[in-house]
């Protein structure tokens, strides 16, 4: 199999374009499985949330947790800090 250039002159493969390919092959069917199963997760993820929905559950406050659970601790307290002096500072104003 021949590869061609833009001006479509031939372009000869050494043992080295052709391992760089097969490398490079390789790299690529491994991000598009990784993103294949990322698709799947993010699918079951959005089920898990509906049956979290249809038992009554607000699915935003329970987001929040999920993002306050994997930050952390002492950036969210800081975080928290803020917050809540901006808070108040709105509340007088």
């Amino acid at each position: 199999m021949k590869d061609f250039r833009m001006d479509g002159s031939a372009i000869e493969q050494t043992d080295s374009h052709r391992v760089a390919t097969s490398e490079l092959r390789a790299f690529v069917e491994r991000i598009e499985r990784l993103r294949a199963e990322i698709a799947d997760i993010k699918e079951a993820e959005k089920e898990v949330f509906a049956e979290l929905s249809g038992r009554g559950y607000l699915k935003r406050p329970v987001r929040t947790i999920i993002k306050e659970r994997a930050t952390d601790p002492d950036k969210l307290s800081e975080e928290s800090a803020v917050l809540d002096l901006y808070r108040e500072a709105l509340s007088n104003g």
